[in-house]
């Protein structure tokens, strides 16, 4: 899903996290150094590479934020691995931190600041796996696209009882979709042949984006791991899911297209 926290659709996440990377191996590398070289300037290379590794963390850990908790998919496997893969780096950047705090104090061990980081630097390893299988097989931060998907539409709307209206009827070409926000909902708008169509954005299989897959003939793939749903009826057409999802009537009139919030139950019968 296209990242909240971009330039020109390219996600800033990724491209922040290289410089606390580098930083942070690089202190480690110039305390090794320190150690074997007894050089009291790589010492203090290294305490300067650990101070902006911190820095540049908490930098890109705030544009990993930002997507964590606007397009991260709710009650989902990359939910947990994004949850994981933040609290790891935080653990990380803590580490680090009390090495500098450490390496300070009185009768500091260069042992012991090379433990911390040695450590912090195997964590790190784990958050970035972590954060590659996100992008690379969630595809979280990706403004992938298909045939006539169009550009990447998402809107927002408070519930109500009655009917809401959430695009206009030449707003989406075929094929195309729209994740649609509306209170603690997410709704995918999908145009087929037939007309506009509404389903849960939740894929029952590991909760993948369905706004994000692709749409075609009346069926969407998910783009996690392939399963396939009917869209009219919600019912599953290849798994690996197992299970329904819900549909949700949708009306054309004047020109809007109108969704009723409660599911369309009567879809699958």
């Amino acid at each position: 899903m296209r990242s909240k926290a971009h330039f020109k659709s390219h996600p800033l996440h990724p491209i922040l996290v290289a410089f606390p990377i580098a930083f942070f191996i690089g202190a480690f590398v110039f305390d090794v150094l320190s150690l074997i070289r007894e050089n009291a300037s790589f010492w203090q290379t290294g305490n300067y590479l650990a101070i902006a590794g911190i820095g540049g963390a908490l930098l890109a850990a705030i544009r990993g934020a930002i997507d964590y908790f606007y397009i991260l998919p709710p009650k989902s496997s990359a939910k947990k691995r994004g949850t994981q893969h933040a609290l790891i780096n935080l653990a990380n950047v803590f580490l680090f931190a009390f090495g500098v705090y450490y390496r300070h104090t009185e009768n500091a061990s260069s042992f012991i600041v090379l433990a911390i980081e040695g450590f912090g630097i195997i964590l790190l390893s784990i958050a970035g796996w972590m954060g590659g299988t996100l992008v690379h097989r969630n595809q979280i931060g990706v403004d992938h696209r298909y045939a006539n998907a169009g550009k990447w539409k998402e809107a927002y709307f408070k519930a109500g009882d009655g009917p809401i209206e959430v695009a206009s009827i030449e707003e989406l070409k075929i094929n195309a979709l729209k994740l649609l926000h509306i209170g603690d909902k997410r709704i995918a708008l999908g145009r087929t042949e037939k007309g506009y169509v509404a389903f849960n954005d939740r894929c029952t299989h590991r909760g993948g984006p369905l706004a994000d897959g692709a749409l075609i003939c009346g069926t969407v793939q998910c783009p996690w791991h392939g399963s396939q749903f009917e869209v009219e009826t919600g019912v599953v057409k290849a798994g690996p899911a197992k299970e329904n999802i819900e549909t949700y009537k949708v009306e054309e009139r004047d020109g809007k297209v109108y969704l009723q919030l409660s599911p369309n139950t009567t879809a699958k019968d």
